[in-house]
C-alpha cells in the first residue's frame, strides 16, 4: 500500500495539471473603495475533530470529572487558584464540573495570560499573540463543545501556506485533499507540492519518520536530547528540508530556530498531523480572545459556583512549620485560606515565589532548568488593502515566523478597505537563539526591520516611505503605507523547548499536600500551547478531584539525579517575589513604557544582554 501510494504520488507530481496547488482562498471577491478587486473572507465547515483517540481520551476525562470524580457535599473543597490564564481558567472550569468551589486570583485587570487581549485608545484590539486553533487540539475542542461555542471558530481551507523565499510576492502550499485519511493526506500534500522540495528529497525525508509512526510516543520522547538539526543529520535527512520546512515549523512552534529546538516538539506536532486526518486544519477565533474565549469560561465558572477576582496579585505563599500552605498573602494584605491551592503561574513567575521551606526539595529545584522564551507580536494597520490569503501564512523570513491579515481572517477585525497584519517576530533575542536582541530595541527599529521583510513579501504593494528606511528600494508602484502599529513584547513566553528540557517538566502532583501545579509547562503530552495550557489545568483539576474522593494521589514524575544532588546543596533564601505591576511582571506581554522597561531591566537583566 505504501509503495503504491508513493508511486501514484510521484506520477501525479510529474503531471502539469493534476498537482497544481489548490487556490489558497476561495475566489470570492468584492470591489473596495479603492476600486480594486479584494478578497472576501470565507470560512469552511467544522471538520470532524471528534473521531480521534486523543479527543476520546479528553472526552473521557471531562466525563469522569462530572461523574465518578464528582464530589458530594462532604467532599466539596474550596480551591484557590493563582493565575487567570487559560490553564487557571481551565482548572477552575473542571473543578466546577467536579463539584468544587474554585476562586481564581488574577493579578491583572484582564484574563487570559498569554492569550489576553485589550483595547487601545482607538478601540482597536491588541492581542498578546497570534493564536491559531488546530484540529489536533483535542482538549481545546472538547472545551469548545462543553461551552457551546464551536460556532466561534472560523475554520479555514485545509492547507499550509508558505511565502516563497526566492520568489518575492509568491506563495506555495501543502494542500490536503478531502476524503483521503491520515497519514496519506499529509504525505500526498507534501508530495504534490512542486515548489519546495524535489521528489527525491521528499522520499529521503520519509524513512526517519517511520519509527515515530510505529513506536509512537516512546520514540518521540527519546528524541528530546536532540535538536531538529541534529536529528536531521543523524538520520540523513536532506539539508534543504531545514530551509524549506523546519525553520518555519520551529519558529511557529516555539519561536526559535531548528538548531535550538528539541526534535520532540516537532515530532509531537507531526505525530498528531500524521495520525489525525483533520489535525492540521486551522481555525481562527472570530474575535478577541478575552471576550470570545475567556469570557465564556468565566461565565461557566461563575454559573457553577466558582468565582474570579481581578487585580489581586499574590505577594507570598505562606507556609506552616511543616511546609504545608498556611495561606496566600495578597499584596493588599488580605489572607486567602482554602482547602486546596493551585499555582497556574508561568514557570518564571513560580520560581520567584517558591517558599523557603520548599527550596531544597528536588521537585522545585528542577524548575531551574526551565525558562520562558522571548517573543514579539506585532499589529500593523495599513492605509489600504494588501494582497492577502484568508489563512495563516508561514513567512519563512529571517525575522518573522507566521502572520495573518486579520482584516480577512477574523470577523471582528474585518475591514473591506484596509489590511491589519498580525505578525510573530521571532527569534527576537539571543535567549531564543537570535543574533540580535530585539527585545531591547525601540518599537521604531522593530517596525522598520519588519517593513523591510514586508517589502519582500509584498514587493509591488508596499510603498517607499521615508519614515521607514528599509522600504527605500521599493518601486513606484507600491502604494500601501503603514498607518499605525503596536509592538507587544513578551519577554518570557512559553517555556523554551530546547533539547533535554522535557524531563524537567513537573507533574501536576507536588510533594506539598494540598498544593497542585497547572500550566502548559507542566508535564503533559502536548506542547507549550493553548492545548497544553487547557490540558495542564484539566489534569490539575483531576489531581484535586481524585484527592477529594479519598483516592491515593497521582504519582510525582521521576526527578533527575543531578537535580536531587543540587537540591541538597542549595541554600534557601527569602523568595524575591514579583516586582512591580503590569502584564510583563506577571509573565504576560505588553507595549513597553520607559517605566516597564526599567523594571524589566532590574528584574530580568538577561533580557538586555548583547544589546548591540
Amino acid at each position: 500500500m505504501q509503495f503504491s501510494l508513493l508511486t501514484y504520488a510521484a506520477f501525479l507530481a510529474s503531471s502539469t495539471t493534476a498537482f497544481a496547488p489548490h487556490t489558497p482562498v476561495a475566489p470570492r471577491s468584492y470591489t473596495a473603495s479603492s476600486g480594486k478587486n479584494v478578497l472576501v473572507m470565507k470560512d469552511y465547515p467544522k471538520p470532524n475533530v471528534e473521531d480521534t483517540d486523543n479527543y476520546r481520551q479528553g472526552e473521557t476525562l471531562s466525563s469522569s470529572l462530572r461523574t465518578t470524580l464528582k464530589a458530594n457535599d462532604s467532599e466539596k473543597k474550596k480551591v484557590a487558584i493563582i493565575g487567570g490564564g487559560l490553564s487557571g481558567l481551565g482548572c477552575a472550569k473542571y473543578l466546577v464540573d467536579a463539584g468544587h468551589e474554585p476562586t481564581v486570583y488574577e493579578a491583572r485587570d484582564v484574563l487570559g495570560g498569554k492569550v489576553s487581549a485589550w483595547q487601545d485608545e482607538d478601540g482597536d484590539w491588541i492581542e498578546t499573540g497570534l493564536h491559531i486553533f488546530f484540529g489536533a487540539y483535542p482538549n481545546m475542542m472538547n472545551l469548545f463543545a462543553e461551552l457551546g461555542i464551536h460556532d466561534r471558530l472560523q475554520w479555514k481551507i485545509h492547507q499550509m501556506i508558505f511565502a516563497m523565499q526566492e520568489l518575492p510576492g509568491e506563495f506555495t502550499s501543502f494542500d490536503f485533499i478531502p476524503g483521503i485519511p491520515a497519514p496519506f493526506n499529509f504525505g500526498l500534500a507534501i508530495l504534490m507540492n512542486q515548489k519546495m522540495l524535489t521528489l527525491g528529497e521528499k522520499i529521503q525525508t520519509a524513512p526517519p519518520l517511520i519509527p515515530m509512526l510505529i513506536e509512537g510516543q516512546p520514540f518521540i520522547d527519546a528524541q528530546d536530547e536532540l535538536s531538529v538539526t541534529q536529528f536531521m543529520r543523524k538520520y540523513g535527512m536532506p539539508e534543504r528540508i531545514n530551509e524549506e520546512v523546519f525553520i518555519a515549523m520551529a519558529k511557529a512552534l516555539d519561536f526559535i530556530d531548528p538548531d535550538k529546538l528539541s526534535m520532540t516538539v516537532v515530532l509531537t506536532a507531526m505525530n498528531r498531523f500524521l495520525n489525525e486526518s483533520n489535525g492540521l486544519q486551522m481555525a481562527f477565533l472570530d474575535g478577541n480572545q478575552s471576550d470570545r474565549l475567556c469570557g465564556p469560561m468565566q461565565e461557566y465558572i461563575e454559573k457553577g459556583g466558582g468565582s474570579i477576582v481581578m487585580n489581586s496579585p499574590i505577594k507570598e505563599i505562606v507556609t506552616n512549620d511543616d511546609g504545608t500552605v498556611k495561606h496566600l498573602l495578597l499584596r493588599s494584605g488580605e489572607k486567602i485560606v482554602a482547602d486546596e491551592y493551585v499555582s497556574a503561574m508561568p514557570v518564571d513567575v513560580v520560581k520567584r515565589m517558591i517558599p523557603e521551606k520548599w527550596q531544597q526539595m528536588p521537585y522545585f529545584r528542577q524548575f531551574d532548568e526551565l525558562e520562558g522564551i522571548p517573543v514579539i507580536n506585532l499589529h500593523m494597520w495599513f492605509d489600504r488593502k494588501l494582497k492577502a490569503v484568508d489563512h495563516l501564512c508561514f513567512s519563512r523570513s529571517p525575522l518573522l515566523s507566521v502572520y495573518a491579515d486579520m482584516s480577512v481572517t477574523c470577523k471582528e477585525y474585518e475591514d473591506p478597505n484596509a489590511s491589519m497584519l498580525e505578525l510573530v517576530f521571532a527569534p527576537c533575542s539571543p535567549l531564543a537563539g537570535g543574533n540580535v536582541n530585539w527585545i531591547s530595541k525601540s518599537d521604531e527599529e522593530i517596525i522598520d526591520a519588519t517593513m523591510g521583510e514586508l517589502a519582500r513579501l509584498f514587493p509591488t504593494e508596499i510603498a517607499n516611505d521615508d519614515k521607514w528606511p528599509s522600504t527605500s528600494k521599493q518601486g513606484p508602484n507600491g502604494e500601501a503605507k503603514l498607518r499605525k502599529y503596536t509592538v507587544v513584547k513578551v519577554p518570557r513566553s512559553v517555556y523554551a523547548a530546547i533539547p533535554g528540557r522535557n524531563k524537567y517538566r513537573p507533574s501536576q502532583t507536588t510533594p506539598i499536600p494540598g498544593f497542585t501545579l497547572a500550566g502548559d509547562w507542566t508535564s503533559q503530552k502536548f506542547l507549550g500551547s493553548m492545548e497544553g495550557a487547557i490540558l495542564g489545568g484539566k489534569l490539575a483539576a483531576e489531581v484535586i478531584a481524585n484527592r477529594a474522593k479519598g483516592n491515593p494521589d497521582k504519582s510525582i514524575k521521576e526527578i533527575q539525579s543531578h537535580v536531587v544532588d543540587a537540591a541538597q546543596a542549595y541554600e534557601p533564601r527569602k523568595p524575591v517575589g514579583v516586582q512591580g505591576d503590569g502584564a510583563i511582571a506577571f509573565g504576560g506581554g505588553a507595549t513597553l513604557s520607559s517605566n516597564s522597561e526599567k523594571l524589566l531591566r532590574e528584574s530580568d537583566p538577561s533580557q538586555f544582554l548583547q544589546e548591540a
